[in-house]
């Protein structure tokens, strides 16, 4: 049985929502961490509705903030829970998405996933495994998880930017061109990518703005 997601929002500034942006935030944190990003985002995407959930666990190494998995080299959980606790995750957020779009009545094409570091893992493995494609992915500071299955189990191939600071400490650089690689060989045709000089584990104005330009461009804004 799927968790209900609890999630904070941003209207439209138009008050009419022709897309949907859903945050997805990184270990440790809360979907209020990145739902703050709708402020700047917002005049450039007046029709847009921000969405940003709560991962479903609490997160042992930070007490008001949340995991979508245990990662077992910072808790000290097992490969075998944190491999479950993703499954569920997964469960959880297509169920999300799902009600989201029925809710908003919207199509898939009119959402983009906006992820950040262990969001990002989540948006990259949910995603291209769901029957339509949404608008685009923007994939930040993360990893792809489990490359050499995507192939096979993709059956929707939509536009991804990859957004990495180029001193991040906690998710390598190097995973910016390893998603890249894993992705094309998957058979996606637009992977794009942005390096953020002097940046470390975080989203820089440049990184934004790229975002911000390929989420107006995919959403046809």
């Amino acid at each position: 049985m799927t968790r209900v997601l609890n999630a904070g929002r941003k209207a439209p500034q138009s008050g009419t929502t022709r897309s949907v942006v859903v945050f997805l935030h990184g270990y440790g944190a809360n979907g209020a961490d990145l739902l703050g990003l709708a402020d700047p985002l917002a005049e450039h995407l007046p029709d847009t509705l921000f969405v940003a959930p709560d991962a479903p666990e609490a997160c042992a190494g930070a007490p008001m903030g949340f995991q979508w998995f245990p990662i077992p080299w910072i808790d000290g959980s097992s490969e075998e829970e944190a491999m479950r606790g993703m499954a569920a995750a997964i469960d959880d957020l297509n169920a999300f998405l799902d009600a989201l779009m029925v809710d908003e009545d919207v199509l898939p094409e009119q959402v983009v996933l906006f992820g950040f570091s262990q969001g990002t893992m989540m948006a990259l493995h949910v995603a291209p495994r769901r029957e339509d494609a949404v608008a685009g992915i923007v994939a930040i500071s993360g990893r792809l998880l489990e490359p050499d299955l995507l192939a096979d189990e993709a059956v929707s191939r939509m536009p991804v930017l990859l957004v990495h600071g180029d001193s991040d400490d906690v998710v390598p650089p190097q995973s910016l061109p390893e998603a890249a690689d894993g992705l094309q060989k998957a058979g996606f045709k637009e992977v794009y990518a942005h390096v953020m000089k002097g940046t470390g584990h975080g989203i820089a104005p440049d990184g934004l703005s790229v975002a911000l330009a390929f989420m107006r461009d995919k959403l046809s804004l």
